[in-house]
């Protein structure tokens, strides 16, 4: 499948019921570089944490979302929404054509995606090993996968 620049519109990447506040500033940095659209949480809001330090909050939009059926209703249209957990499900992120328009979820560290949830997912990805990584480490392995496969609109950095 042939995919146009055009035609790699957006995506978005967060966090259901993170952890750690840390974690959502180091997602926003890595999803700021890497050219997100916007981030999100789920079920805890964020407070501002010392680990964006590139001030990405100026730069693309944090979205809280009280819980996951508030998120769902509020996915863009002809979004695809891509869970990211270890599964039997889960198809190898190595393997993983990803689509134009996504929202890729994570989970907390510690419970991962509930399965009420990842039945909601349109796809699910994982990355290779038996234990989770750190969310925002797993979230930015994420977002590189997909600038390296799909034309992505990239921000431009003044020097």
């Amino acid at each position: 499948m042939e995919v146009r620049s055009e035609d790699a519109n957006y995506f978005g990447i967060g966090i259901m019921q993170f952890k750690r506040g840390y974690n959502i500033g180091t997602l926003w940095r890595s999803a700021h570089i890497l050219g997100a659209s916007y981030i999100f949480t789920i079920g805890k809001s964020y407070k501002k944490q010392a680990s964006d330090v590139l001030k990405s909050w100026r730069e693309i939009p944090l979205f809280h979302y009280e819980d996951f059926e508030d998120f769902y209703k509020h996915i863009p249209y002809n979004s695809r929404l891509v869970g990211v957990e270890l599964d039997d499900r889960a198809e190898m992120l190595s393997e993983y054509q990803h689509t134009p328009r996504a929202v890729y979820l994570l989970g907390a560290e510690d419970n991962g995606l509930p399965s009420e949830v990842l039945d909601k997912c349109h796809e699910i990805v994982q990355l290779p090993g038996t234990n989770s990584l750190n969310v925002a480490v797993a979230g930015s392995i994420v977002m590189y996968d997909r600038v390296s496969k799909l034309p992505t609109r990239m921000p431009q950095f003044k020097k």
